[in-house]
């Protein structure tokens, strides 16, 4: 087996000093072949694939956060190559849905104990998003979070609270198979999955490989119920709140009244006042922990 670690330095603030030593040590181990490429400053997708063609591997793994697994995964989708998730960004979404959690250790025993698994991958405004998108009041606390040198949850909640205060509403003419919706709302998330990293969870029916994805509308809500609404979340019970709406699909359009900033897999798109999203339906394989027996 030849595996290529495609490493982001910058990720996070989980990536430890001895990693390499780490994949060394498990190489050694499990004898298999491994190459690892840094990411360059700035990234260069050509040079990426150049190297994925060259050294032809059968495994890709990629260490980082939520952004450099879309980075890899916008690269290799609609490809029968796999992608590991060796988790190391500061809050590591996908691989919690994973049920990969934040171990290194555990990430690469997948090398050889884990089982392949063919996912959906959404399309939003011709970019690729793999677990959560959104506008509105998380996607401005992430900008927040990506203009902070710091990294982690704590900053992350930091931000959350700053917003909280800043509640911006906007309004959306949301067309979803034909059918138009006009609302008001403080955020719409375009979920893949269910979860962030935090473990908050935002769409408690999303699977990542139903052929469907979830429009998750949350409504205008006294600032009083803050506290309840991020009890849903971490409870699992968000869909019960009665300012939040649920709406799974296929593909939509959304126009907004103001332009609002765009986050895809914790990475700023910018803002945008049109939205046009559909699932492309198994286009992605990972190596994922085995299931488990009931």
């Amino acid at each position: 087996m030849k595996v290529l670690f495609v490493v982001n330095t910058k990720s996070g603030s989980r990536l430890e000093d001895n990693l390499k030593t780490i994949i060394q040590s498990d190489a050694e181990n499990k004898n298999y072949e491994y190459q690892i490429y840094d990411l360059p400053d700035p990234i260069l997708e050509k040079e990426i694939l150049k190297k994925i063609n060259l050294y032809k591997p059968d495994v890709l793994a990629a260490a980082g956060g939520d952004g450099t697994i879309n980075l890899i995964a916008s690269l290799i989708h609609k490809t029968p190559l796999p992608l590991l998730i060796i988790p190391t960004g500061s809050a590591n979404g996908m691989a919690s849905e994973l049920k990969i959690g934040n171990k290194i250790d555990y990430a690469l025993s997948l090398l050889t104990d884990g089982v392949e698994q063919h996912i959906d991958v959404l399309k939003i405004n011709n970019k690729i998003c793999i677990h959560l998108a959104d506008v509105g009041l998380n996607a401005r606390i992430v900008k927040r979070f990506e203009e902070d040198p710091e990294r982690g949850i704590w900053i992350y909640a930091k931000y959350l609270f700053r917003e909280v205060f800043l509640i911006k509403k906007n309004k959306f003419i949301i067309t979803i198979d034909g059918k138009k919706i006009k609302l008001h709302a403080v955020s719409l998330t375009f979920a893949n999955a269910s979860k962030y990293g935090t473990g908050a969870v935002i769409n408690p029916i999303g699977k990542i490989d139903d052929g469907k994805f979830e429009l998750v509308v949350v409504k205008p809500f006294p600032r009083i119920k803050l506290l309840s609404i991020a009890w849903k979340m971490f409870t699992n019970n968000l869909h019960t709140s009665e300012y939040v709406q649920v709406y799974s699909c296929s593909k939509l359009h959304i126009h907004a009244s103001k332009s609002t900033t765009l986050q895809i897999d914790g990475e700023i798109i910018g803002k945008v006042r049109e939205i046009q999203a559909e699932i492309i339906s198994s286009c992605l394989t990972l190596l994922v922990p085995p299931p488990v027996a009931e």
